[in-house]
């Protein structure tokens, strides 16, 4: 076997090992329960940890190669107008990866998450190295750049509790209305928000565990609320 070939089936063996490396060190990270918030960063830290090992593996197995190793110390020495060229090209790539690394840390949203982003309602899905997606009611995907996410305001209804509120308005006569709210806390928080005429508007307010279970909780609600005011 000549040079070359032994050359090429040592990079061959190097970008292989790599990769195995790789997709093992990602299922030891990978192969846990863990809360919302470790589970967060864990995910991103796999993506991180999953690309430095391969590129790691395919760049030293290039250098094996004398032709590739030769034009790497061209590379290398004209290190600095690549970097700046690179640097303007990839700008918003390198963003979202920093911005990724940046959200892990911080969690300003999490894995489960139900958030707020750009008027849009959701539960975050995944966290990658560049972009989030979030599934939206409509069972949708919102998919966010990360530097966006990092820089916007994100609304986050269940970072400090896994609660989500429910709510329901109804309207009552005035008549009794002590009475009547009194009846109706039985069925969670109540308020008068507003007396017109005969008529008050009464809301009542409901905390449910569970992500994305308020809309069903509020319809709960509501009939609950139209039965107790029709008894």
């Amino acid at each position: 076997m000549s040079v070359f070939w032994q050359r090429l089936v040592i990079a061959v063996v190097m970008i292989g090992g790599a990769s195995v490396a790789a997709k093992i060190v990602d299922w030891r990270i990978s192969h846990r329960t863990l809360a919302p918030e470790v589970a967060t960063r864990y995910r991103v830290l796999r993506r991180t940890v999953f690309a430095a090992i391969v590129f790691v593996g395919i760049v030293s197995a290039l250098l094996v190669i004398p032709g590739v190793r030769a034009v790497a110390g061209g590379v290398l020495a004209s290190s600095a107008v690549i970097g700046l060229v690179i640097g303007f090209a990839s700008q918003r790539t390198i963003g979202n990866v920093v911005a990724g690394i940046l959200i892990a840390v911080s969690q300003p949203l999490r894995l489960g998450d139900e958030v707020e982003v750009q008027g849009t309602q959701g539960v975050v899905e995944e966290i990658g190295l560049t972009y989030t997606w979030i599934r939206t009611r409509d069972n949708d995907r919102l998919v966010v750049p990360n530097e966006k996410l990092a820089s916007d305001t994100i609304r986050n209804s269940t970072i400090r509790s896994s609660e989500t509120l429910a709510e329901a308005t109804v309207q009552v006569p005035t008549e009794g209305l002590r009475a009547t709210v009194a009846s109706l806390e039985a069925e969670g928080e109540v308020y008068v928000t507003d007396v017109s005429g005969d008529t008050a508007t009464v809301v009542v307010r409901r905390w449910v565990p569970g992500e994305g279970a308020a809309e069903r909780a509020a319809s709960d609600l509501r009939i609950a609320l139209a039965e107790r005011l029709s008894s």
